[in-house]
Parts: structure tokens; sequence; C-alpha cells
């Protein structure tokens, strides 16, 4: 492996060591050990979810291709996951916020695990429902355990500042160090004991057994609205109209559809981008290398939201334009330097350039995910949380789904100025979302549930 690999690594493990090491009383949040106890509890539960799922992603389509299908059959097979997020995710949504957040998590452990057993068979038809019961298992893992979670943590009337505390460490370990100990776990049990391509799904199946089991112990069950009154179709018109009058959630919706789908094809141009004439490069090494980044923009993050002088509002927009400039390197690398047409033995400077670029996205990435769930905290309504969190995932699994089936139809230069795009949009919207937050609240959205539901949508 090129030393660049090695370096680009080490500096970024030292970065990130560096700033968790430094911090001050400054960047310190003082807290009570109930609050320490509950955040504790929920970060080994979201670390051992995360972990169930990380462990999958890397082998998936490695699977499919030793069961011998080729590159459409298995386009067709993800197209089915993202479609059912995009399907079902509002439904169990809605079902999380009146039946309970703790329900969901739990459901969301069962179905998962029936996933991962389907993996054991090579019969098309059966890895089709295994991808649709992931697509399910997708929506309530990015709603329905952060649901949970806010409605505990104001329920137990911990101070609202805490609550940034515990998104940026969820980031830091689920999203960047859990990653990282999937990764070398899945290749260890794939490569060096020969377990087979089906052993990550397993070893995740087992995870998501461990983690159902303390939620089923420790756990307390919240709800959204419980009122028998409001049926699912209800529920999806309460939601529809939160968006529609409250112009914050829906500029929030925008900007996390916009940030989530640059993000989601940038998973799938990152290794034509760095191997253009199918180079061998590291893969395991390199998407290790993108979860560092992603833990030093976690870490960022949490220093940016103990100051309770900065406002998430107002630095994300400036995230959201490096995100933009750092995409936009692959086309600036194609107009300055003539692409080459041979096969190198290593990597380029093109690719190198890019692949720094590409840690500074994993970095934005970082910064983004804690962000969005203050955000997310401070502006959906408690009684319809899930449902609108599912509601965000439509546009954005609907152009993922059209990016999978056109991935070949564009030069991938068009594909990374389109990201470029979206997030540069992202960032105006965000400018919007800062200053009409800072007005001063003209009504409170959160009594509509005790209104007559015969109202008037625009009246609310």
């Amino acid at each position: 492996m090129e030393v660049f690999y090695y370096l680009v690594f080490g500096v970024m493990a030292a970065v990130v060591a560096a700033l968790e090491l430094s911090k001050t009383n400054k960047d310190r949040i003082n807290t009570s050990s109930s609050f320490n106890s509950f955040k504790n509890n929920y970060l080994l539960v979201f670390s051992i979810m995360m972990a169930g799922d990380w462990l999958q992603g890397p082998y998936v389509y490695y699977l499919y291709s030793t069961y011998g299908f080729g590159k459409g059959d298995i386009g067709q097979l993800f197209i089915a996951g993202f479609g059912s997020s995009m399907l079902f995710g509002t439904i169990v949504g809605s079902l999380a916020d009146k039946q309970g957040r703790k329900r969901a998590c739990v459901t969301y452990c069962i179905v998962y695990i029936l996933s991962c057993i389907t993996k054991h068979s090579p019969q098309y038809k059966v890895l089709m429902v295994g991808r649709i019961l992931g697509g399910i298992a997708t929506s309530l893992l990015f709603s329905a355990f952060e649901s949970w979670l806010i409605a505990e943590h104001n329920k137990r009337n911990f101070e609202q500042q805490w609550l940034s505390l515990t998104f940026s460490k969820a980031v830091f370990l689920g999203n960047g160090l859990v990653a990282i100990l999937s990764g070398l776990f899945g290749n260890l049990l794939v490569d060096t004991f020969s377990f087979g391509p089906v052993a990550p799904f397993d070893a995740a199946a087992c995870f998501l057994a461990i983690g159902m089991a303390i939620i089923l112990g420790t756990w307390s069950e919240n709800f959204g609205d419980p009122s028998d009154s409001k049926d699912l179709l209800t529920q999806f018109k309460v939601a529809a109209i939160a968006i529609a009058s409250d112009e914050k959630i829906a500029l929030l919706g925008a900007i996390q559809s916009l940030f989530e789908a640059s993000m989601y094809t940038f998973v799938f141009l990152w290794t034509p981008a760095l191997s253009p004439n199918d180079e061998e490069i590291p893969h395991g090494f390199v998407f290790a290398t993108f979860m560092l980044a992603s833990m030093l923009g976690s870490s960022l993050a949490a220093r940016l939201m103990s100051r309770s002088s900065l406002r998430v509002e107002n630095y994300m927009q400036i995230v959201f334009l490096v995100s933009a400039a750092s995409l936009l390197l692959p086309i600036t690398t194609s107009v300055l330097v003539t692409p080459s047409k041979v096969k190198d033995e290593g990597l380029s400077l093109t690719s190198s350039i890019q692949l720094l670029g590409f840690c500074v996205f994993e970095s934005c990435v970082g910064i983004f995910w804690p962000s969005i769930m203050k955000m997310r905290s401070q502006y959906i309504p408690e009684e319809a949380r899930s449902t609108i969190m599912n509601f965000f995932r439509v546009p954005l699994n609907i152009f993922v789904c059209i990016v999978l089936y056109n991935v070949d139809a564009f030069p991938i230069t068009i594909m990374f100025g389109m990201c470029s795009i979206f997030l540069f949009v992202a960032s105006i919207l965000q400018r919007r979302l800062m200053v009409i937050s800072e007005k001063p609240k003209a009504e409170d959205w959160s009594p509509m549930k005790e209104r007559n539901s015969e109202v008037d949508p625009l009246t609310l």
C-alpha cells in the first residue's frame, strides 16, 4: 500500500486525538450524574445498532455477486431497498409516534435480523424480500432512536444544551469509531477466518439481538401522540400540515434531503473517481480514513455546539459551502490536469488531491449529523416527530433510486457537479432558516393537536 494512504490516515488520526485530548472546560458541558448514566446507556445501544448496520454495508454488493448476479440485477436489489424505505418509511414513522418509540426500536432489531437471515439464500426473490426488510429497518434506525432520545431527554427534564452532547458523541462513536471497528471485524471474519461473505450478516444479527435485549431491559416507552382519536391517515395530515404551515420545518426538510442526496450519491462515486482506469485501491483502508474524517467533524461539532453564543444555524452555512467546494475537486482537476487513459500502478496526483477533498467532505458529514439532529430537536413538533423525519427521507430516496437507475448514463463529473449544486442550494436555504429563526416566534405549533381538526389548515 502506498505511503500516501498511511500518511493521510495517520495525520487524520493524530488530529482527532489532539482535538479530543485538548478539550478545555470551555469545550465541555457540565452535566449531572443521572444524565451521564442516561447518555451512556443510549450511546451503548446506538453504537450496537450502528455496528449491526455497518457490518453489512461493505459486503452487500459482494455477497450478491458471489451468488452470480450481474450489475443490473444487483442494482434492482438496491433500488428495492431505497424504494422500500421511501414507501414504508412514513408508515413505520407514524406507527412509532402512535404505538411507541421503544416498540419501534425493538421492531428495527427484529426486521433487520430477518433481513440478515435472508442473506443465506441465493434465491433472488428471497434476497429481494431481504432488501425490502432492510429498507424498512433503515427508516426506523434514522427516526425511531432519535425520536425516543429527544422525548426521553425532555421527559426527564434535562437541559436542552446537554442534548447536543449526546448527538455529537453518537455520531463520533456510531458513524466513526464503530464503523471503523465493524469494517475491521468484518474483514477478519471474511478474509482472515474465511467464514464466507455471509459471516458479517450473522455477526450483525447477533449484535442486533444484544441491543434489543438492552432496550427491553432498560428503556421506558414514550409516544408522540398516543391518543386513540388519530388514525394513520390523520397522522399523515398532521405531519403534512406541520411542514406546510411552518417554513422552518419545510426548510429543514429541504436542507436535509439535499445534503443526504449528495452524501449517498458520493458513496457510489468515490471509487470510480479515485480509480478512473480500474487502478487497485485499498477500499477498506480508504473507507476507514473517511470514517476518521467523519470523527474529526463530529469532534469539531461538539466544540461548536458547546458554545451557547454560537448558533447551529450560523456555522452550517459555511459547512455546506465547504462541502460543495470539496465535491467540485473532481471537476476542477479534470479541467486543470489532462485525465490519463493509462492504468497507473498507484494513486495518481489527481486522485491524491481528490482523496484529500473527499476527506474534507466526510469531515463536513461529521459536523452535519449532530447539527441537523440539534435543529430537528428544536423545530420538529414532538407529537409527529418520527412521521415528519421520515417525510424528509421521501425525496432523498426518490433521488437515490433515480441515480442508481441512471448511474452509467452521465459522466462522473456531471454527477459531482450536481451534488455540488445541491450543497450550494442547501447553504442558501440554511441562510434563510437562520434569518427566520432569529425572528420572534409568533405562535407555537405544538398546541395544534388541541385545536379543532376541522380548522382550515392555512389558519394553523
